[in-house]
């Protein structure tokens, strides 16, 4: 086994894919979250369209594989829009995004339903008889509860979506399991090559869980707090 010569050779190329996997990651996310939220919103209206809507949305991404969903925004969508505009196509960064971001606001979309759901009704009730219109009582009330209800499961979301960069490597995004098997193709160091791609993801997936666990005990710590406050 020669660690040494994957760390001399490779490294650059590891550290480049897990930059571009730590960027994709984030930013699919932040975009996840965004569409989460108004497909929640959605899926909690009165508005039977919307609610229809927002459950197919969620009902197909989350009952389909998401190499599946990849290889249909890489290759299937370009195809459909190339019938009007010729030679359209994403390079493989976007549409990674565009896959991690969907994939993951369908499964925020239920992880800020739990965290509405979790606040208790008599805040909303509250707000309402202070002269708030129900708008107002969801921005200023119910969503920065929610928000911090589900800041734990927020962590736990974007730890699956860093995993899941990996998945991408098969429309040729250069994220970091994409460098490896490069390096691999050349090589043939199989073994040595994989568990320090395997040890990078650990490494970062470890401190996030670290956060996860430190704001999910805060949070316990300051419900307990309030609820001795308030008796």
């Amino acid at each position: 086994m020669d660690f040494s010569r994957v760390f001399n050779e490779a490294m650059p190329l590891l550290l480049e894919g897990l930059k571009l996997t730590v960027i994709v990651s984030l930013v699919s996310i932040l975009i996840g979250m965004v569409i989460g939220l108004f497909v929640c919103l959605m899926k909690m209206s009165k508005n039977i369209v919307l609610r229809a809507i927002a459950g197919i949305y969620i009902w197909i991404i989350r009952g389909t594989p998401m190499l599946v969903q990849a290889l249909i925004v890489f290759f299937g969508i370009p195809q459909l829009i190339q019938l009007a505009v010729k030679g359209f196509r994403f390079d493989a960064i976007t549409a990674g995004i565009i896959t991690l971001s969907l994939n993951a606001g369908a499964y925020l979309a239920e992880i800020y339903r739990g965290g509405i759901m979790a606040v208790p009704k008599g805040q909303s009730e509250a707000a309402r008889s202070l002269g708030l219109s129900k708008t107002q009582t969801m921005i200023k009330v119910v969503l920065p509860q929610a928000f911090k209800f589900s800041v734990p499961s927020l962590v736990n979301q974007f730890i699956i979506t860093i995993k899941d960069t990996s998945i991408l490597t098969v429309i040729g995004m250069a994220e970091i399991v994409n460098q490896a098997q490069r390096y691999v193709g050349t090589t043939y160091v199989f073994f040595e090559t994989y568990s320090v791609v395997a040890l990078m993801y650990l490494a970062i997936i470890s401190v996030l869980m670290l956060i996860s666990n430190y704001v999910e005990k805060k949070l316990k710590y300051e419900g307990r707090k309030r609820h001795r406050d308030q008796h």
